[in-house]
């Protein structure tokens, strides 16, 4: 399984709103996109994760590259000052511990002022 980890810090709290209504987009593109394995969202506060599996690398591109994900990415700027995100490969499903331990060490970081 390819799995990636990201973590998304907020400009400002009020963002939690529009953060999830994002979020839920998101996740019902994810559940219905070939190749999806599984996902989990957690957060509080500024800071938020999200944590998904995939069959393969293609299958994780053409989502991420893709619908109400895409459309997302272009409010990042606005929404977060921080997105962080560490994709590798793995037979078993994270723990919210190992995942966010991996994030902090290897996640590729992405700062908006």
């Amino acid at each position: 399984m390819h799995i990636t980890v990201t973590s998304l810090r907020l400009r400002k709290l009020s963002g939690f709103f529009k953060l999830t209504w994002l979020g839920m987009n998101i996740t019902r593109q994810a559940m219905r996109q070939p190749g999806f394995v599984k996902l989990k969202n957690g957060g509080f506060g500024y800071l938020h994760f999200t944590l998904t599996a995939w069959e393969s690398e293609e299958a994780l591109k053409n989502f991420a590259h893709s619908g109400k994900h895409k459309e997302a990415m272009k409010q990042s700027k606005s929404l977060a000052t921080e997105i962080r995100t560490y994709t590798y490969q793995s037979d078993q499903f994270p723990s919210w511990e190992v995942a966010k331990a991996l994030l902090e060490q290897e996640g590729k970081v992405m700062a908006f002022k």
